[in-house]
């Protein structure tokens, strides 16, 4: 199951990558890239991540198998309009959208006849930079990729889809869009909110300077996520804000006891803590084998 014609509506870090390794599994005859900035898609050319490029999205979609739409949270709406009204009309269409329900809305209200070849989709993978430059084509490699069919998605757009992340190594999984946007408020978008406080946090202590002359590894490790897309991380969060608030109460109740047990000076229950929070990573560790 593979595609003549792909096209991916935004080609930076996640998309692509993902054109890169489509390209190596020769999922895909033919590659278009599109977006708004010119010299940005001739970068994408010059390097050999897609075959062409549009500026327009109607011309981009015409006659294509499938069509990636890998742009910020807050652009989907109004990409998913010109998509519908350029596209095929048995086109399949995804995303890779962090928040599924937001996406599932809006396509409801903009694909129309082309909502049973739309499937939700997103690649639980990336790093903190962005831009074509930093894409590679084993990103995905051993990584979750999450599809969130709707009750109208048609089986086959779903399993063409599933191939396609399948071809780049990644492993392909489906939920419903309630549960993905729980399970990812909890173990990404909550990460990524207080590893950004964190840092502007510190950033803005009388001493920063000295702070962040003397910060060590640990520090480099946990504040590594604050240097994502602030753009791409605030659309995520507004667009997934219900599950992201729920878990961050969970946490915010979680500090207030640990402040307790810091304030009482309960050696013991911060072991408990410290020892309970060690057996679990490991154990995921183990699992993952890495």
């Amino acid at each position: 199951m593979t595609a003549r014609r792909l096209t991916i509506i935004g080609v930076g870090l996640i998309g692509g990558s993902l054109a890169r390794a489509v390209r190596t599994a020769g999922w895909a005859t033919e590659i278009v890239g599109c977006g708004r900035d010119e010299t940005h898609l001739e970068e994408a050319l010059r390097l050999g991540v897609i075959d062409r490029y549009e500026t327009r999205i109607a011309a981009a979609v015409a006659d294509a198998d499938v069509i990636v739409v890998a742009v910020p949270m807050g652009a989907m709406r109004a990409v998913f309009e010109q998509v519908a009204a350029g596209a095929g009309a048995e086109a399949i269409i995804t995303d890779v959208g962090s928040a599924k329900g937001t996406v599932a809305a809006a396509a409801r209200a903009t694909l129309g006849a082309h909502l049973p070849y739309f499937v939700p989709g997103h690649p639980i993978a990336g790093t903190e930079k962005s831009g074509v430059a930093a894409s590679f084509a084993e990103l995905f490699v051993g990584h979750s990729v999450i599809l969130t069919p709707l009750d109208e998605t048609q089986p086959d757009a779903l399993a063409t889809v599933g191939a396609m992340w399948a071809c780049t190594g990644a492993h392909v999984m489906t939920m419903s869009v309630e549960h993905h946007d729980a399970v990812l408020a909890a173990t990404s978008h909550l990460p990524h909110m207080l590893a950004y406080l964190l840092v502007d946090t510190l950033a803005r202590m009388d001493d920063s300077e000295e702070i962040f002359e003397y910060a060590a590894g640990g520090f480099r490790d946990f504040s590594r996520i604050a240097s994502s897309d602030p753009v791409m991380w605030r659309d995520i969060c507004i667009a997934n804000r219900d599950a992201l608030l729920y878990s961050l109460q969970r946490f915010t109740d979680s500090l207030g006891e640990l402040r307790a047990q810091l304030e009482a000076g309960d050696g013991e229950s911060l072991m408990k803590l410290f020892a309970r929070a060690k057996a679990t990573r490991d154990r995921m560790v183990k699992r993952r084998g890495s």
